[in-house]
């Protein structure tokens, strides 16, 4: 868990690894939310739309960077996609 302050720390906010990590933190952070307010179909609509987004990332950077996207997944413990 110690790759993830060093993803956090970097000075490139605006990279795509830590875009997804940061979309990684409120997924967990509405998922808790979640399990307690069950009908807050608000805070899904927003899951569902973050989820969108970091999928379009993952997706664009398994394109791009293939090994990048490797250690990203296995850093941040994301299943990959089942549609290739």
């Amino acid at each position: 868990m110690v790759k993830k302050k060093v993803i956090s720390e970097e000075g490139n906010r605006g990279s795509i690894e830590f875009q997804v990590f940061h979309f990684t933190n409120k997924i967990r952070r509405l998922t808790s939310h979640l399990e307690f307010h069950r009908k807050d179909y608000l805070s899904q609509r927003g899951l569902r739309k973050i989820l969108g987004k970091r999928q379009r990332l993952l997706s664009y950077l398994s394109k791009k960077k293939r090994v990048s996207y490797k250690e990203l997944m296995n850093q941040l413990d994301i299943r990959e996609s089942k549609t290739r």
